[in-house]
């Protein structure tokens, strides 16, 4: 068996069952994933350097209705306005080429989910040079894989079930070993 991503017409059919988006509009569905949009709100963190080990605290920002001009020196933390759900299959996180030819890149490195992940996605926003971005725009494509083999679901990851855009969590990998 091999994996395969889904279409978006399987996306549809497999709605509210393995993969729940909400709110759904149709209309952001594509041939083979779902357009999610940016929230109003942003994080950037409000010291530097960032330390690993450190839980660094990060102030929220408002995206007015009429844009926000990002810095292209900063990395800004969003999050989807779609709540997701997936069961039985492996959410990955995309930017839209239209977005990306314009040099912002929403994900830095995570964009691949796990099997039972439930919660909003935190985007790692960066860009190459200064851009306005916009509330509601359709940023960034979710995916789907199928998954070969007996999984045990995501549930107590540090993010699982997140109400709002999540700042790094790595410094509690370091108090494990402790």
């Amino acid at each position: 068996m091999h994996t395969m991503i889904l279409s978006g017409k399987e996306i549809l059919k497999r709605k509210d069952q393995d993969i729940i988006i909400e709110p759904f509009n149709e209309n952001q569905v594509n041939p083979n994933s779902y357009n999610l949009k940016l929230h109003n709100e942003l994080m950037v963190y409000e010291k530097s350097p960032l330390d690993m080990k450190e839980n660094n605290s990060a102030k929220k920002i408002i995206i007015p209705d009429d844009g926000l001009l990002l810095d292209s020196r900063k990395l800004y933390l969003g999050r989807t306005v779609e709540y997701t759900e997936t069961h039985n299959l492996v959410p990955m996180l995309e930017g839209r080429s239209s977005v990306g030819r314009l040099g912002l890149f929403v994900h830095v490195t995570a964009g691949f989910g796990d099997v039972g992940f439930k919660g909003y996605w935190t985007l790692e926003i960066f860009c190459v040079q200064p851009i306005k971005i916009y509330p509601s725009v359709e940023i960034c494509q979710i995916f789907y894989h199928s998954v070969e083999g007996n999984v045990d679901p995501y549930k107590s990851g540090k993010y699982q079930g997140n109400k709002d855009i999540q700042t790094s969590m790595l410094y509690k990998d370091f108090k494990k070993d402790e």
